[in-house]
């Protein structure tokens, strides 16, 4: 396949850019759920960090697509939204090499994708399952601490909120971020009327995972 031929020429990019690299991009993904909604979130989480954590990143955030070798030049990808998700095989691919060659990726359930993603998830990893961080992961207790785990931002089925990710050789290469929507705590103060508290909170623990993803 096209993505494996072209295997050395990625795992060298991808070395080189995220060595120099602090960059976040907007994954774009097929099925005909909205990838693209919460779009003030990122641009204010971008802003959060580089003012509170000492990151240099862009604050406009690239958009890519699952598929394509764009992915290398990120060490931080952010995934989002409320219905469908479907990968090709060749998508699939390039993710797992993408993850397994140093990347990370942030899935934040908008509400409404879980089951779709956990399909699709099985076409990157069809040899791991999605592990339940606890709360003494480090991901909680970089610059801001979260003693109980991953912060409830917005309330829908009265559920806790839940952390998962895949793991290999011991580092979190992909979290998923479940009955919490951070991304709507990091939207414009106009779009949900949140407390500034709970802005706040869902911007530290945002910040967190950045800080996570550039050190890992």
């Amino acid at each position: 396949m096209k993505y494996l031929t072209a295997l050395p020429f990625i795992l060298t990019f991808f070395v080189i850019t995220t060595v120099v690299s602090q960059e976040v991009a907007i994954l774009k993904y097929g099925g005909g759920g909205d990838w693209y909604s919460n779009p003030t979130a990122l641009p204010n989480l971008i802003r959060f960090c580089n003012e509170n954590i000492d990151t240099k990143i862009k604050t406009k955030p690239e958009t890519v697509e699952v598929g394509s070798v764009a992915i290398f030049q990120f060490p931080y990808l952010h995934m989002t939204g409320h219905g469908n998700v479907f990968f090709s095989d060749e998508e699939a691919d390039n993710l797992r090499t993408y993850l397994l060659s140093g990347g990370f990726l942030h899935i934040d359930d908008n509400y409404g994708m879980e089951k779709y993603l956990r399909r699709e998830l099985l076409k990157v990893f069809p040899d791991k399952e999605l592990e339940e961080l606890g709360a003494d992961h480090p991901i909680f207790s970089q610059k801001y601490k979260f003693p109980e785990g991953l912060p409830k931002i917005h309330e829908h089925d009265g559920k806790r909120p839940q952390a998962f990710g895949f793991f290999h050789e011991g580092r979190l290469l992909l979290l998923f971020t479940l009955e919490s929507d951070l991304g709507d705590g990091w939207e414009d103060p106009s779009v949900h009327n949140d407390p500034e508290a709970i802005r706040l909170k869902a911007l530290q623990m945002g910040a967190n995972i950045v800080a996570y993803a550039f050190k890992s």
